[in-house]
């Protein structure tokens, strides 16, 4: 069986998992969770790759910014204790638009498409990578790969509602050597082991 490594847009994950749960986050093993879709391709588990933007943070941070920060330190502190994982973190901006504020991810598409060519020089003997994303701007970096041999499994969630923030990119999943559509079973056969819901706010 080939050995597969996993990479992971944990802010696109995240909403899938809100999505999928009607409104609430899973409580899931995200370690049990990686491995479970390699073992669906009946691929080897590999390494999981996470990567993310911690809670935005204040020059003065209020009673709830630090509560999340404390979260996500937990989460973080009980995934790197293992060898299996690797966390990239970009940063949190918050903005203000139309009177309250917005939150966005920088720089974290920036590390994973880094990450992504990273894996013929760091694991050559690796030819299957599982991507959970959705943005389209991994579609050179997709095609290289694929230029060099390297399967890329794109694991993503989209649907047909007006205005919904899970729009289909045709390019990506054209670019990607296969592509499956998450599934809420994918969490739930997951084993509990933390109370993440409040860290990717």
């Amino acid at each position: 069986m080939e050995k597969c490594i996993v990479m992971i847009d944990a802010g696109f994950l995240s909403k899938v998992s809100r999505e999928l749960g009607d409104g609430h986050y899973f409580k899931y093993d995200l370690l049990k969770f990686s491995k479970n879709l390699c073992g669906n391709l009946e691929f080897v588990f590999k390494h999981l790759f996470f990567y993310n933007a911690p809670p935005y943070q204040s020059t003065n941070p209020n009673e709830g910014q630090k509560k999340r920060k404390e979260e996500y330190d937990s989460f973080v502190s009980k995934l790197v204790i293992d060898d299996f994982v690797t966390i990239k973190e970009g940063r949190c901006q918050r903005l203000r638009v139309g009177g309250r504020y917005i939150y966005k991810q920088k720089g974290v598409d920036t590390l994973l498409t880094m990450g992504l060519m990273d894996i013929p020089i760091k694991y050559p003997k690796i030819k299957q990578v599982i991507l959970i994303a959705s943005d389209s701007d991994f579609v050179p970096v997709i095609e290289r790969l694929k230029d060099l041999g390297i399967k890329v499994i794109l694991f993503t969630y989209f649907n047909r509602v007006r205005n919904s923030n899970f729009s289909r990119s045709n390019d990506l999943i054209k670019s990607v050597s296969r592509y499956v559509k998450l599934k809420k079973e994918d969490f739930e056969g997951c084993k509990f082991f933390e109370n993440h819901s409040s860290i990717f706010k």
